[in-house]
């Protein structure tokens, strides 16, 4: 397992309100961010920082009602931001990066744009909105091991702001994934599921097997959820077999069997250990 070094973050409500702009910083180090909703944009004149160089992130929804989010880089992200109230119209708030001292050069901020580009697709999260691949700048290779911390400093960042853009929904590496930890449902009609808990909820691991076809007695939400994962490609039909081909998290253990199972189903009774507990068994058990 990883080593895991805790943080301090400090987060400052600029406007006074929750619902306003706010900056977070990470004790010890140089880089900053901050969260704006779109219709404080024009109102951020007063955040000098915003007028250099940087990296943001417009979040918002697409048609389907995905989230999605664009990733960019300026060297005046202000005016950058303003531009983007006039030419995109899907987001509604954007979180900038930017440097305390001033550090952050146009080879930098690109390296970052690409990066954070390449990370966002991979994990898959969000329906990413950029029209071209943002290219790879050649930046010296101490440049390139104080970007790299940029990176993962802004993920924490970005990820306390609100925005999982970059997380997995499983992290395969940190040992949580394994036989102790996994349930499972196997059924007749050909659902063959592994299903992991986390802090999102419950994940389906991507390679589960659904039951196909629905019973009649599916009701219209759940027929509905099914077929939007079939329209997002995220199950996908191999050999005559229904399979899911991506983590998929779901908000209760039964949302997860009704989609594998095809039917109505209890979760907290359906998925079970192999050695037979159930969910509700051991979500039961007390531990001091």
């Amino acid at each position: 397992m990883p080593t895991i070094f805790r943080k301090t973050i400090k987060l400052f409500l600029i406007d006074g309100e929750t619902t306003g702009r706010m900056s977070a910083e990470l004790s010890n180090w140089t880089g900053k961010a901050y969260k704006i909703p779109r219709n404080k944009v024009r109102e951020s004149k007063d955040r000098t920082e915003l007028n250099g160089t940087g990296v943001y992130f417009l979040f918002g929804k697409d048609e389907d009602q995905n989230d999605a989010a664009y990733i960019g880089e300026a060297e005046d992200v202000l005016k950058r931001l303003n531009q983007h109230l006039k030419e995109k119209d899907f987001w509604n708030e954007v979180i900038v990066l930017t440097s305390k001292d001033d550090n952050l050069n146009k080879a930098h901020i690109k390296y970052l744009e690409h990066h954070f580009y390449q990370l966002a697709k991979k994990v898959g999260r969000y329906q990413i909105e950029n029209s071209t691949i943002p290219a790879l700048p050649s930046i010296s290779e101490p440049d390139q091991a104080e970007m790299e911390e940029f990176l993962l400093n802004s993920k924490q960042l970005i990820g306390t702001l609100g925005h999982k853009i970059f997380e997995e929904e499983v992290d395969r590496d940190d040992g949580n994934i394994n036989n102790e930890a996994l349930f499972y449902i196997k059924s007749a009609r050909g659902s063959d599921a592994s299903m992991v808990r986390s802090s999102e909820g419950f994940v389906v691991l991507k390679g589960s097997k659904f039951a196909n076809p629905v019973v009649d007695s599916f009701s219209q939400s759940s027929k509905k959820l099914r077929q939007s994962l079939i329209d997002k490609q995220e199950l996908v039909f191999k050999d005559n077999e229904l399979i899911l081909v991506k983590d998929r998290v779901f908000s209760s253990p039964s949302t997860a069997a009704d989609m594998v199972t095809g039917r109505s189903a209890n979760g907290l009774i359906e998925w079970k250990l192999k050695n037979g507990k159930t969910l509700r068994e051991v979500e039961s058990v007390y531990r001091d």
